[in-house]
């Protein structure tokens, strides 16, 4: 689903206090830096589980959409979504810009695993076909 960048360690080895500015600030201002600093670790961590909520659903739209042959993508819900988007931010003192863009990146994954899924479905569905077709009729005799 997502490559791995192996260059980074992994979340076992995370450090919270890692800072490349260590020794080199005030310690009262280092740690306030990562007070802060955790409280957006905290966030960023809500974010992944969000974000992987978001797809379990999505994928089930994906499922539900490749059953019924419908398109992986949907503009008309899309562009309701981003204009929603853009006015949260704006509510949220947040850049629009910067949360469509954001948005843009996501109904761009999801409409790449919902083609994916598409996909899948179809080829189990071809594979299903042919192994009805080239079947055998049966030759057993009710003894």
């Amino acid at each position: 689903m997502t490559e791995q960048n192996h260059d980074l360690p992994d979340a076992a080895s995370y450090d919270p206090s890692a800072s490349s500015l260590a020794g080199q600030v005030d310690a009262s201002v280092m740690a306030e830096l990562l007070s802060i600093r955790s409280s957006i670790d905290n966030i960023d961590a809500t974010l992944v589980y969000l974000l992987a909520e978001r797809f379990k659903a999505t994928q089930k739209v994906g499922f539900l959409k490749a059953a019924h042959k419908l398109p992986a993508g949907d503009p008309g819900r899309e562009t309701a979504q981003i204009a929603r988007l853009r006015r949260l931010a704006e509510e949220a003192h947040l850049d629009p810009a910067f949360a469509e863009k954001f948005l843009n990146f996501i109904i761009g994954e999801v409409i790449r695993h919902h083609e994916a899924i598409a996909e899948d479905h179809e080829a189990a569905n071809n594979a299903t076909a042919v192994r009805g077709a080239t079947s055998e009729p049966s030759t057993a005799v009710d003894a």
